[in-house]
């Protein structure tokens, strides 16, 4: 009898694992990939790719700091999204059009910033920069929703969908970061830009080839109305909540001690003579993928000992992690060191981050989901972005080793707003208990 029944449940279980595997052979799915890739593209380049370029060019690291500020748009691009949802493009559909002009823009921006001098004129290299960042920014939120779009059907198919966009994301980012720095040891600047431009025409041919989905039907209301349905009344909604502002105040400051003990992480490198090609296998790749297995034991943590704690564990780690980078300086051109360092950091920063991010999603209210978690996360971007613009005075002024144990203690206010919050909702679910106070 059980050996009838075995086979049988073989050939679903197959059947099963067919049916998963059949998604991924939709074309469709394919296109979303290199959406991705074209989303994180130009994501490091205004960040640690330029200050990489800034550093080799002998910028001083305070300026380098300040140039941490162009990446302001993804902490605001909230402001402007519901334009790009609801208005159509002047021309192939809503969210075709609106992607290809985008993108059009940023591969002008991108070239353009190769032949800016940022010792000449460091204000127009800003300027620039700023312009990239603008229209990435702007570019995530058309891509986000038409990968949305184009495969709706199912859950299976969704999940396929945030899987192939998220790889295409990251190989966007090594390749504008750690390609970048690599080839920059073999030719000049420019043609770096120029190459990374060219790389748009990939995100814009899967643009062309999705198809447009039909615009739907908006009931016509005014622009008040607009408004406050749209941005008051989830940010209403979130200021009735007990204890409201210390959610905000930990959202803030909880990766404050990685957002500026990492700020100047391409100077220190280069200042302990390590190459690019060297700087690109450690930092980047090796980094990026003790992050992402970081993050699967974080969310394993966080599911099997609850979120606050798994918060708690990463904080902790995460200051103990930018502490390796003190050691790192005394250690001076040490490849085995450096790897020590970048691999420690990251591996704390990922078992933290999936936290964080688990938690924010908590925090959301069902009625209000997609505009709360872009302003948290936003939140998050703004005070990155803000206080790690100092990093290269606080650097220059304490020097390096110094420099990481200040960093390293900035973990301290995110740790006590934590215990705060544990005190307010003292359940696993806080977030919950956070809407239901």
């Amino acid at each position: 009898m059980s050996g009838e029944s075995i086979p049988g449940a073989a050939v679903r279980g197959k059947g099963r694992w067919r049916d998963t595997l059949a998604v991924y052979r939709d074309r469709r799915i394919l296109l979303i990939a290199l959406m991705g890739f074209s989303s994180g593209l130009p994501l490091l380049l205004t960040l640690s790719t330029l200050s990489y370029w800034l550093a080799k060019r002998g910028i001083d690291r305070t300026s380098i700091g300040l140039f941490a500020l162009v990446g302001a748009p993804y902490s605001f691009k909230f402001l402007w999204a519901p334009l790009l949802d609801q208005l159509p493009a002047p021309f192939l559909g809503r969210r075709r059009g609106w992607a290809l002009t985008i993108q059009a823009a940023m591969a002008v921006s991108i070239l353009a910033m190769g032949f800016t001098d940022p010792v000449a004129d460091a204000w127009l290299t800003a300027l620039v920069a700023l312009a990239v960042a603008f229209l990435s920014a702007s570019q995530d939120i058309v891509l986000d929703a038409f990968r949305i779009e184009l495969l709706p059907q199912s859950d299976a198919e969704q999940g396929a969908s945030s899987t192939v966009y998220q790889l295409g994301y990251r190989i966007g980012m090594l390749v504008a970061n750690a390609g970048a720095i690599a080839v920059a040891d073999f030719v000049s600047w420019p043609w770096v830009f120029a190459g990374l431009a060219a790389l748009t025409s990939v995100g814009m041919a899967a643009v062309i080839m999705a198809p447009e989905l039909p615009m739907p039907a908006r009931r016509r209301q005014s622009m008040k109305a607009w408004f406050l349905e749209g941005v008051v009344a989830p940010l209403s909604e979130f200021t009735h909540r007990h204890g409201w502002w210390v959610i905000l105040l930990f959202v803030l400051l909880y990766k404050l001690a990685g957002a500026v003990g990492t700020s100047m992480s391409s100077p220190f490198y280069i200042g302990l003579g390590f190459s690019g090609v060297e700087i690109a296998a450690i930092s980047k790749v090796f980094g990026m993928a003790a992050f992402m297995a970081g993050a699967v034991i974080g969310g394993i943590i966080a599911i099997r000992f609850g979120i606050m704690r798994a918060l708690f564990l990463g904080g902790v780690l995460q200051a103990l992690g930018i502490l390796m980078f003190a050691v790192l300086s005394y250690k001076g051109h040490d490849r085995l060191w450096l790897a020590l360092a970048i691999g420690s950091e990251n591996l704390v920063d990922g078992v933290g981050s999936a936290a964080f991010v688990a938690y924010l999603s908590e925090l959301t209210n069902i009625a209000f989901t997609a505009t709360q978690y872009a302003l948290l996360s936003s939140l998050t971007a703004w005070g990155r972005t803000l206080f790690s613009s100092g990093g290269g005075w606080l650097s220059l002024h304490l020097g390096w080793p110094l420099f990481f144990v200040f960093s390293s203690a900035l973990a301290v206010p995110g740790l006590l707003l934590l215990l705060w919050l544990s005190r307010l909702y003292p359940t696993r679910r806080a977030g919950a208990e956070a809407k239901l106070a």
